[in-house]
């Protein structure tokens, strides 16, 4: 490795006229940060960012903590971090939780040994308490899709609105035994898509039905596996509003499978908009999250943290998610009941 004393022999001048010609912020003659610059080519000189970020108390780099890698709510997020963090100069470090706690701790003390500047998180969870510390601390925190109330910053979807808006549209496309499949309780974004889900049942005049709503499922096999209980219940739904893209395809899978069609037995309602959801057969009909912006706002929040010398108040922003009509929701008896009613009115 070649150091910044060998840099300064070469190029005739200081050591320490070497690292003002390469700070940009010191003014040197224009003719010695030529010869400088020309040492650095000539011997393929790297500076130490370490080093630097050590003396100027910035590594220019930001680490982000997702859950699990394969999951593909993910990808167009990290981009939008990236394409934030490559504009303002930083650099971001990956690592994969696979929702283990102490994994993830392990994780931000290697990232904190390692001075990033600052954390996006997308794990959080009730027992998420070294999270807190590290807002209490006053080191720079972001949330990203899931959140802790209002205690540390965070950029998420509205999960009540985006619930709410899935179900009634359902309703309103004459649906009224509608099934649930959704995630863990113990995660506020799901919470919220159930309480959406009841709360525009009830608008509607719809008595909630429990033996139609499985919790806890989490990849297209669990909602596969959740629509067949429902099934076995003698409880077929005239559509199911999943909580995510590949608990949907599992749904879809499932009712084929037992002879029936979608949409024409059974529709199906995603939330997520994947990749796979307009590749699916039928393609389906989904809740958009806008994940790419969600990491943009993300990252641009998290490096004005960094920047700001005092603790702000947390923001949490909430991003719409929207509604994408495709080929698994058609209309149910009650629409075409209706439809019925309006041509005799004539």
């Amino acid at each position: 490795m070649v150091n910044i004393k060998e840099v300064a022999e070469r190029a005739g001048v200081s050591p320490s006229t070497v690292s003002r010609a390469l700070s940009g912020r010191v003014v040197v003659s224009p003719e010695t940060k030529e010869k400088v610059l020309q040492a650095v080519r000539e011997l393929n000189y790297q500076p130490n960012v370490l080093a630097k970020g050590l003396k100027e108390g910035r590594t220019k780099t930001i680490g982000l903590i997702i859950p699990n890698v394969r999951n593909l709510v993910f990808p167009a997020a990290i981009k939008g971090i990236t394409d934030v963090a490559k504009k303002h100069g930083y650099t971001v470090i990956l690592c994969n939780t696979d929702e283990d706690i102490e994994t993830e701790k392990a994780h931000v003390e290697n990232l904190r040994k390692r001075l990033v500047d600052g954390l996006i998180f997308s794990t959080a969870t009730a027992a998420s308490t070294h999270i807190l510390e590290l807002k209490e601390q006053g080191f720079p925190v972001v949330l990203m899709i899931r959140h802790l109330e209002n205690k540390v910053d965070a950029v998420i979807v509205d999960n009540f609105k985006g619930g709410y808006e899935a179900t009634k549209f359902l309703i309103e496309r004459g649906y009224r035994h509608i099934a649930f499949i959704n995630g863990t309780l113990g995660l506020d974004l799901y919470r919220q898509r159930f309480a959406g889900y009841k709360a525009a049942l009830a608008e509607a005049g719809i008595a909630y039905n429990e033996d139609i709503v499985i919790h806890g499922t989490h990849d297209w096999e669990d909602g596969y596996r959740a629509i067949l209980t429902i099934l076995e219940r003698d409880q077929q739904p005239d559509a199911v509003f999943a909580a995510s893209d590949p608990k949907a395809l599992g749904v879809i899978k499932a009712i084929k499978e037992k002879g029936l069609r979608v949409p024409e037995d059974i529709a199906v309602m995603g939330y997520d908009n994947l990749d796979m959801s307009e590749l699916m057969d039928p393609p389906l009909t989904t809740m958009a999250q806008p994940f790419y912006e969600v990491g943009q706002r993300a990252a641009e929040r998290l490096i004005k943290l960094i920047d700001c010398k005092r603790k702000p108040r947390p923001l949490i922003e909430k991003l719409p998610a929207q509604l994408l009509v495709r080929v698994s929701v058609s209309y149910g008896s009650a629409w075409a009941e209706r439809e019925k009613g309006k041509g005799n009115n004539k």
